[in-house]
């Protein structure tokens, strides 16, 4: 597997608790990264020597502004294209969020900022709209992310959400808030994985435990066990237990591996695989991980 795009979720927790997030993000998760496991992160991904980008997400990653800044440094530093994504919550009038994005200047190339229904009470927020003002102020490029209601016509998203308007992706608080809301289909249509290419997905994600997500909730290993380069060199998407289903015929080839009950009807191929995956956690617990990313909040 080879990957040029690591994706550091700084912290689970956000500003925020959006119906529509699959990372369960919200003000009372856990899981925080530290500048050491940052520090040691960056050196595997440089060994590594495909990666050319590393983002720095959340949850919200601006919660932790002084990891967040240095963390960027150490990125740029070392030569890598760095990316952010956040909701702009800090950006409350353009001269704060001036202050606020100073210290990136010259060391991002993509600030990705969320606005839309879920996020705020207008698609463009003024806290977006502030951001953007320092943003091009700054000469930091930034984008827009938006994900639609669940009954307005949108695109379909693969892999990292684009900039412009994607469709809801039924997994995580999805489920529970919003599944309700569209037009279930035939379980058994959904024999494909329409969002991530599970052989060679260009990108991972690295959360604040040290798992590597090939998708959120679809762990490869986790760093502090095992280097990046031996888990990019010895995954093989046929024999892991969730992958090699799925690229076998979709959620439906994982409900007929597994031989697991299932609903007539789904929301969508998210809905199927990740309700799927809740039943497989206890036989799965390493691949199927963390608690994080499956709703359990640390007691």
């Amino acid at each position: 597997m080879k990957i040029t795009g690591l994706h550091l979720l700084l912290t689970y927790q956000c500003t925020f608790e959006c119906d529509h997030c699959f990372a369960w993000g919200s003000p009372w998760q856990s899981g925080v990264m530290k500048l050491g496991d940052i520090r040691l992160f960056l050196g595997q991904a440089q060994n590594l020597g495909t990666i050319r980008w590393i983002y720095f997400e959340g949850g919200e990653p601006f919660l932790y502004y002084a990891t967040l800044v240095k963390g960027v440094q150490m990125a740029a530093e070392m030569g890598f294209h760095v990316g952010v994504v956040s909701n702009a919550y800090w950006a409350s009038s353009p001269e704060d969020a001036v202050e606020c994005l100073k210290p990136f200047k010259g060391l991002v190339q993509d600030l990705s900022v969320s606005s839309d229904l879920f996020h705020y009470s207008e698609k463009l927020s003024q806290q977006v709209q502030n951001a953007t003002t320092a943003a091009e102020q700054l000469g930091i490029p930034i984008g827009i992310i938006s994900v639609a209601q669940p009954q307005e016509a949108s695109q379909s998203a693969c892999g990292q959400l684009p900039a412009g308007e994607s469709g809801v992706m039924y997994r995580g608080r999805a489920i529970e808030k919003l599944a309700q809301y569209t037009d279930w289909q035939p379980w058994e249509t959904f024999d494909t994985c329409p969002n991530e290419d599970l052989r060679e997905p260009g990108r991972v994600h690295l959360d604040p435990l040290g798992n590597i997500h090939i998708c959120q909730g679809i762990s490869l290993g986790n760093l502090h066990d095992t280097t990046l380069a031996d888990i990019c060199a010895s995954y093989d998407p046929a024999t892991h237990p969730i992958c090699g289903p799925l690229l076998n015929g979709g959620p439906v080839a994982l409900v007929n591996h597994y031989e697991l009950p299932r609903l007539e009807k789904y929301a969508d191929a998210c809905h199927l695989c990740y309700s799927t995956r809740l039943a497989l956690r206890g036989s799965f617990p390493q691949q199927l991980a963390p608690d994080q990313m499956y709703g359990v909040l640390e007691k």
